[in-house]
């Protein structure tokens, strides 16, 4: 899954579970509702089932609405503490997140800035 140019696209996690049974527009309505969000701003919108199991990203791309449904087999994903609201998250976190890994673990490494040479 290409999850956008450089890894610098905004992420947003709803925390609660949402009917699966919603589609595109649906999940666009719940974007604007329950995290006071566009869901035509470029941000990748990640929605769970009440079985941590499954998992739906929402996206504009510039010439679409992108639906994106994932089920784990044999696993399930490690999601956030449910409660009200919206959680952000890396691309990073995303990708793991999206792979069934525990998306808690990914950090962003820390690099020196370098010394200007005078």
């Amino acid at each position: 899954m290409i999850i956008g140019q450089g890894g610098s696209v905004r992420v947003s996690v709803a925390t609660r579970p949402v009917d699966f049974r919603k589609g595109i527009d649906g999940l666009a309505l719940a974007v604007q509702e329950m995290l006071g969000h566009d869901p035509f701003c470029g941000a990748i919108f990640v929605f769970r089932a009440k079985r941590a199991d499954r998992i739906k990203l929402l996206v504009w791309d510039q010439t679409g609405m992108v639906l994106v449904h994932k089920r784990l087999e044999g696993g399930k994903f490690v999601w956030p503490r449910v409660h009200d609201g919206v959680m952000k998250m890396s691309a990073a976190q995303l990708s793991a997140l999206f792979e069934g890994l525990d998306w808690r673990l990914v950090r962003p490494q820390r690099t020196r800035r370098p010394a200007c040479a005078g």
